[in-house]
């Protein structure tokens, strides 16, 4: 039934700040082990306190669970695992009630392959009505079906192996850039376009507050699906430049945006995740006279620190990278479009392991200064469960430990070419998707709070010490940190709308950069010491005698003309100027 939530306004998602949540991992409430909305409820306080704006609820519909959830096999009820549509009519009340919003993923790349659309395309046969509902094609001329190479193109799955299942009953293949299970939609369809948007209307009649829309920028494949470029290493061909921003996504997301939103109020927050999308095309996707998307999530930032293996093929990241990433998309979307901020999410490992120092002598210290810079910076800063505790990377011994299919069939791949285990191990404790998929760290009890039961997959074991509850009782904790950094973004103007510029872009070690509000006069300066020896840099003229808005460590003397900054250290300083 519909609820109604706070009050609309067009675009007051630029002041707020995302809590993603992955219900398989959030709070169990019936002791299986897995996380459900009725946890989720139970614990709306914790994200209430912390002062988040909006909960983005990664998918809970029905899913044979191959992709934890991203293989949808119904598009408009609530799997078991996580409860009913009462228990999410409930969850939806009560974080309206809090004055907050919720976003719901949406996953419209491809279905479950049990998901009925699918299975009446595949067991209707080549002539079946629905049949076109999915990118079918047969086998390249001259092979036998069935058989490798015989694939109708060489691309390769985002899961290892070829983006093609071949179904032996109709004689043809189904794409899947993802799992075998997740075949691709035929967006080129207009059944296909009006059904989904059918379906985001029931949502939104339901009183979600919007979507985030998984891998969104993939929907469009190149006319006639040519081969891609195989590169040294890889056993298949590159589909990227014939799916990533392909030739009709802005009219798709243009089309999306007439039928699902164009006629309902203010007060929707609508979020592409487009692998592989350039500045360029971001920002014709969220220049807002466009009306696709109000902004986009980019993964240059999350790729700099890995070799040409790709994500497990780990590289030390230089912090000058880093700048000149973030830097060129502070600049690029200035002005137009708008930028989504995040360190980690259900797909990324944890930021304090990979950004920062999760040694017990820094991890705290640099959980506060990776949120500083990031929630400083222009745009809708987003907090994955857990970041806001400084949770880290979990100490995966062996490959029974592991529960991501990226991560298994990675293992199996490599291994089946000769690879040595270890390596390949030492690469999925360090990027795998586990890391981020570990349960919340609640309280210090044996299965940190999350369960009664037996998780569904192992809690980290520094939750003894690494927990929510010992943090809201400590005033200096990571907790209350990230507090103080969503209640600047509210107070403050200057974080949200003031002008961006970098500040010693070639430095390794420094990252400092001013923001500047002309209306009101305020220019704040950050300074953020990524590393663990002190540094003495010298000031901008003129922040001598500025304020401390904030600082990560604790009765820091004044600025003054040079400043030593300590291992990991942070600080926010704000002056005004005359209008």
């Amino acid at each position: 039934m519909p609820v109604n939530g706070p009050a609309p306004a067009d675009d007051w998602w630029r002041t707020a700040v995302v809590y993603q949540i992955y219900p398989r991992s959030f709070a169990d409430s019936d002791a299986d082990g897995i996380g459900d909305l009725r946890g989720i409820t139970a614990r709306l306080d914790h994200l209430a306190e912390l002062g988040a704006d909006v909960l983005w609820l990664s998918p809970v519909q029905p899913s044979p669970q191959a992709d934890n959830g991203y293989d949808i096999s119904d598009y408009q009820d609530i799997d078991p695992v996580f409860g009913t549509l009462a228990d999410f009519d409930r969850l939806l009340a009560a974080v309206h009630r809090r004055g907050m919003r919720l976003v719901m993923d949406l996953v419209v790349n491809h279905t479950s392959d049990e998901h009925p659309w699918f299975t009446a395309s595949r067991d209707g046969g080549a002539t079946g009505p629905l049949r076109d509902w999915y990118i079918w094609r047969p086998a390249r001329d001259g092979t036998r079906p069935g058989t490798p190479g015989a694939e109708p193109n060489n691309w390769g799955s985002f899961f290892s192996g070829p983006a093609w299942t071949y179904d032996e009953p109709s004689g043809e293949y189904y794409l899947h850039l993802f799992s075998r299970k997740q075949p691709d939609l035929n967006w080129e369809n207009p059944a296909v376009r009006r059904a989904v948007h059918a379906m985001m209307r029931w949502w939104l009649e339901r009183g979600v507050d919007g979507f985030r829309m998984d891998v969104v920028n993939l929907l469009s494949k190149a006319p006639g699906l040519p081969d891609g470029v195989v590169r040294e290493g890889s056993r298949h061909g590159d589909g990227g430049p014939h799916y990533i921003c392909g030739p009709r996504i802005h009219e798709y997301l243009a089309e999306m945006h007439r039928e699902v939103f164009a006629d309902r109020p203010g007060g929707l927050m609508t979020v592409g995740e487009m692998p592989g999308v350039t500045v360029e095309e971001a920002r014709l996707f969220t220049d807002p006279a466009r009306r696709e998307v109000d902004m986009v999530f980019q993964f240059e930032h999350v790729g700099l620190d890995q070799g040409p293996g790709g994500k497990f093929d780990v590289r030390p990241l230089r912090l000058t990278d880093l700048k000149t990433s973030l830097g060129r998309w502070q600049s690029g979307l200035a002005g137009t479009g708008w930028n989504s901020l995040y360190w980690n999410n259900h797909d990324q490992p944890r930021a304090v392991s990979r950004f920062g120092d999760d040694s017990p002598a820094h991890r705290e210290r640099s959980a506060k200064l990776l949120a500083t810079v990031l929630h400083l910076h222009r745009g809708t800063p987003y907090v994955y469960q857990g970041e806001e505790l400084g949770m880290a990377n979990a100490p995966f011994t062996a490959i029974g430990d592991f529960r991501d299919i990226e991560s298994l069939n990675h293992h199996a791949e490599q291994l089946a070419l000769g690879a040595d285990e270890e390596r390949v191990l030492a690469g999925l404790r360090d990027r795998g998707r586990d890391n981020a998929r570990t349960p919340m760290q609640w309280d210090a009890t044996e299965h940190a709070g999350f369960t009664t039961g037996t998780p569904w997959i192992a809690v980290n074991p520094d939750h003894r010490t690494v927990n929510a509850g010992a943090q809201r009782a400590d005033p200096g904790s990571v907790f209350h940190h990230y507090r103080r950094l969503i209640a600047l973004r509210h107070t403050e103007p200057a974080v949200t709308h003031g002008d961006f510029r970098m500040l010693h872009p070639a430095h390794e070690q420094l990252y400092a950069f001013t923001r500047h509000h002309a209306a009101s006069g305020t220019e704040l300066l950050v300074l953020a010491n990524f590393g663990a020896s002190d540094l003495t840099v010298d000031l901008p003229e003129g922040w001598e005698d500025s304020e401390t808005l904030l600082a990560n460590v604790p009765a820091s003397p004044a600025l003054g003309p040079r400043r030593t900054l300590r291992a990991w250290e942070a600080r926010v300083h704000r002056r005004h100027h005359p209008a």
